[in-house]
């Protein structure tokens, strides 16, 4: 059982990002408050379940949460300032959007940064732990998901439909034929012997 909180504050949001691992498109985060009361049968962490299931507890999320939040961030901004700091910024940034502004925090993972001086924890595999992560984890999952398929209709040839943007063989052998495009991370290893691409 997923427990409801963290911390015995009222407002705690919890935050999570899909699409790190990825060399093509977006990290894309999300934050949700979940009210007091809040119960969703099947919620776990978005690894977990299909995409069936993900997709039907997407909109139930949204309907029930006191508030939610979702941020993409491009290529260009994972290569400026890399994966990790780009995955904090994206989480930050939903905190920011949350209305009303929580008053604690928990963050999957274990790295975060101050944001507005709400107190926060990260909690490792927090997304298998408390309901509000969870929740974010789908919304983040689901969000991003949408966004390659639209991706995908611009450059068929990476099958990002199907792989999202990780690192298949299928996408790598893609990226070998063709080369990357202005979805690809370029500070990623986009190709294991990375000589092999000539850009």
């Amino acid at each position: 059982m997923l427990a409801l909180k963290f911390s015995n504050q009222l407002l705690e949001a919890g935050t999570d990002e899909a699409g790190r691992g990825c060399l093509a498109g977006p990290v894309t985060a999300a934050a949700v408050l979940l009210p007091e009361n809040f119960e969703l049968e099947l919620l776990n962490d978005s690894k977990q379940l299909s995409e069936k299931v993900r997709e039907k507890l997407k909109p139930l999320i949204e309907e029930k949460a006191i508030s939610f939040a979702v941020t993409h961030l491009g290529p260009l901004v994972i290569d400026e300032i890399n994966i990790l700091n780009a995955s904090i910024k994206a989480m930050q940034e939903c905190i920011i959007k949350l209305n009303p502004t929580p008053n604690y925090i928990i963050v999957d993972g274990n790295r975060f940064k101050p944001v507005q001086n709400i107190p926060y924890s990260t909690i490792v595999k927090g997304d298998g732990k408390y309901l509000s992560i969870a929740a974010a984890s789908v919304l983040a999952k689901t969000y991003r998901d949408a966004y390659m398929d639209k991706i995908h209709e611009e450059f068929p040839m990476y099958n990002w439909k199907k792989n999202k943007g990780y690192p298949t063989v299928e996408h790598r052998d893609a990226i070998k034929k063709y080369g990357p495009c202005k979805y690809h991370r370029m500070s990623f290893r986009l190709l294991p012997e990375q000589l092999k691409l000539d850009l």
